[in-house]
């Protein structure tokens, strides 16, 4: 799958900081529902990987007061604005900084489908201890559906990531050797006022770098306002619509 340069990614989050938690109530609701679905365990050792701002960090300590909690992010940016008390790593999910099997609790919350999933899941598995958990969110096809839709008809660019479904997750997972595998699935949908708004909301989470194949120059009036009319379609009571089909993954080593 394709996927934009590290460097480009570690860019637009980087942008993203200073508005992500204004426009993220999607995404901390993914995280409290990943959390939801944590089985009892005492993990002495945790790695948010991917921790953006830290929402997490909160909930998860609150849980394992005990526990040694290490934040990671491919954006310093993003770090600078972890409040809760943790470890605090700037770093790739698909080379953790980390040793072999230093970890009891492999947490993240849409992260990995900025990486290839393979290798992020390998380096999850690498780092954990036996018996050790994967808790991961992830996003499925139908993600931002609305935004293919609209600009099917407008132009050849890609609008959207592609996105592994379900069971091409629990393949991954399997074929990596973790003893159990449990991905689950939930559809979360934001709504906005107008079309300008929700382009912006998207920008605001660092949404917007698709890598090879996006549009590269600025969006023209009558570009904008046919895809506008496109959406309209698909305007409801709330707003207009924007899917998050969420995959949750939880697996043990």
């Amino acid at each position: 799958m394709t996927r934009p340069s590290k460097a480009r990614i570690r860019e637009s989050f980087e942008r993203a900081a200073p508005t992500y938690d204004s426009a993220a109530d999607i995404q901390r609701r993914i995280c409290t529902q990943l959390a939801e679905g944590l089985p009892a365990i005492a993990p002495a050792r945790l790695l948010d990987a991917g921790c953006g701002t830290g929402f997490a960090q909160v909930d998860l300590l609150a849980r394992f007061p005990d526990a040694h909690a290490v934040a990671l992010d491919l954006s310093p940016a993003m770090l600078d604005r972890v409040a809760a008390p943790c470890c605090r790593i700037a770093g790739d999910l698909e080379h953790l900084p980390l040793s072999d099997a230093s970890l009891d609790l492999y947490w993240s919350s849409l992260a990995v489908q900025w990486c290839d999933l393979a290798t992020a899941l390998r380096e999850a598995h690498r780092t954990l201890r036996p018996n050790g958990l994967v808790a991961l969110a992830s996003l499925g096809p139908a993600t931002f559906h609305e935004l293919r839709h609209a600009f099917a008809d407008v132009d050849h660019y890609r609008h959207t990531l592609s996105f592994h479904s379900p069971e091409e997750i629990r393949k991954i997972a399997v074929n990596l050797g973790f003893a159990t595998v449990n991905p689950k699935k939930s559809t979360k949908i934001a709504h906005y006022p107008d079309f300008k708004t929700l382009l912006r909301a998207v920008k605001a989470i660092g949404a917007n770098q698709l890598g090879n194949g996006r549009r590269t120059s600025l969006m023209s009036r009558a570009t904008f306002q046919r895809a506008e009319a496109a959406y309209e379609q698909l305007r409801t009571p709330a707003g207009l619509p924007l899917t998050y089909d969420v995959i949750y993954l939880y697996a043990s080593k």
